[in-house]
């Protein structure tokens, strides 16, 4: 391992020198310790029939899909590991023993391909890495499947990961656009198991939510609540999944007019509205992504439902053009319809007409979401976002206002309100089924849940 700035050699640690008794000591009187026989994955039902749709996009071709590498934090510690979306979807594999792994398609004739994981072996009780290396030892970071024991999980041939953990010979996919294109694209309409998994990333969330309301007056009394309300979700994340799927957001009053804002370092302020947009990730690695927009008194100021209710007005026209056959884009016009019409009822704008509405929009309406929160990103333009709506796919529809404090357009009593309501859907034959609709939307409803759960 390289040092992450001069690129020389990293020492693994700095410990003392060990005896060659000590060594010998090491190595012996150890039990077995397999793991149990059906340890097959649910999603290897799935996986060998993603790996053929990838195969037939690329007939007689050599696919390189890495699990990705560890990442330095700071000196030598290394940020948690995720794998890559692409080889935990063809794999079913999503552990973070997975860094340095590689799963290959090697062609097997012109219309088929062999897939075969590279695989880092299980720490031997020799020659003393269990114990002392501190990446990839077992005493060090946990045990890790062998190569029978992966074949087993996985339904796909292992081979032993040659080196430190260089890809085998051929392309390297990071590299290669057609590939990274046809892996996001063929995971746009999700099977029946990915559905299932994000129906569950979205109900841990749901309760996620539900635990920051119950949380509110203590948030309240912290100089720094935003950063308890992300600690209350992170706890919900980390307990019932791997994690969030990415970046808590946690804005109150103004921070809200900042789309992305995750320093969550202020304090909440009895009277203003906390924006959270959270998710939970579940430990397949499907994320939720929810936002709703709270009144930190528990009741919403005149002027705040006003916004909110103009803000819920376009998402419920957004969720309605969801539809199969319908453009990716359409449900975004109808959402920014009805926002542009809002503002000139408001005297904000003074047509409807034009773009000058996104002073205030700043953003899209809404993105695809599975393994990753902005899912099937590298897919080509023509299938998304500039295609159109297929049953099976899942998507948020997120409208939102953000007036900045500092906009000189805006009457006063406007500015400093940040507004975004943000579901997940899945597509229907139908039109679309809310799959977040277990937390309350409307402004009466949202009043009184708050209600129930504050007390």
């Amino acid at each position: 391992m390289n040092h992450p700035l001069t690129g020389a050699p990293r020492t693994v640690s700095h410990d003392l020198p060990v005896s060659p008794e000590f060594e010998t000591f090491m190595a012996g009187d150890w039990a077995p310790t397999p793991l149990p026989m059906d340890i097959r994955l649910d999603a290897a039902d799935f996986t060998q029939t993603r790996r053929a749709r990838l195969s037939a996009r690329f007939p007689g071709e050599r696919l390189i899909i890495p699990a990705g590498e560890l990442r330095v934090r700071s000196n030598d510690c290394d940020h948690r590991f995720r794998p890559h979306s692409g080889y935990a979807w063809l794999t079913g594999l999503t552990g973070e023993e997975q860094a340095g792994h590689v799963l290959v398609l090697e062609p097997d004739g012109p219309h088929r391909h062999e897939a075969v994981l590279y695989v880092r072996p299980r720490s031997p009780r020799a020659g003393g890495g269990f114990y002392r290396d501190r990446r990839y030892g077992e005493f060090w970071v946990g045990r890790r499947p062998d190569l029978d024991e992966t074949e087993r999980m996985t339904g796909i041939r292992c081979a032993v990961l040659g080196g430190q953990g260089e890809l085998p010979p051929g392309r390297d996919a990071t590299a290669d656009a057609e590939l990274a294109s046809a892996l996001s694209e063929l995971r746009l309409v999700k099977d029946a198991w990915e559905a299932d998994q994000l129906q569950l990333a979205v109900d841990h969330t749901v309760a996620g939510f539900e635990d920051v309301v119950r949380d509110l007056p203590r948030a309240l009394a912290h100089p720094r609540g935003e950063r308890w309300i992300e600690g209350v979700f992170g706890l919900r994340a980390r307990a019932e999944g791997n994690g969030t799927g990415y970046e808590t957001i946690v804005a109150s009053g103004a921070h809200a007019c900042v789309l992305h804002w995750i320093r969550n370092d202020g304090p909440l302020e009895a009277g203003t509205l906390l924006l959270l947009d959270a998710g939970v990730e579940t430990d397949s690695l499907y994320t939720a992504d929810i936002t709703r927009t709270l009144p930190l008194s528990g009741r919403f100021s005149h002027l705040q439902r006003q916004v909110y209710e103009l803000v819920l007005a376009a998402q419920d026209a957004g969720i309605a053009a969801l539809r199969p056959g319908a453009s990716f884009r359409d449900f975004h016009r109808a959402a920014m319809r009805v926002i542009a019409e809002g503002l000139t009822e408001w005297g904000v704008l003074k047509s409807p007409e034009g773009d000058l509405h996104r002073r205030y929009t700043l953003c899209g309406s809404g993105h695809m979401l599975g393994l990753d929160v902005h899912d099937c990103a590298q897919a080509r333009a023509e299938t998304y976002p500039d295609g159109v709506l297929e049953e099976g796919q899942v998507l948020t529809v997120e409208p939102g206002l953000y007036f900045q404090p500092d906009d000189e357009t805006l009457p006063a009593e406007l500015r400093g309100i940040g507004v975004r309501i943000e579901d997940d859907l899945v597509v229907t034959a139908e039109g679309a089924r809310l799959m977040s609709g277990a937390l309350p939307r409307t402004p009466d409803a949202i009043e009184a849940w708050m209600g129930e759960l504050i007390g």
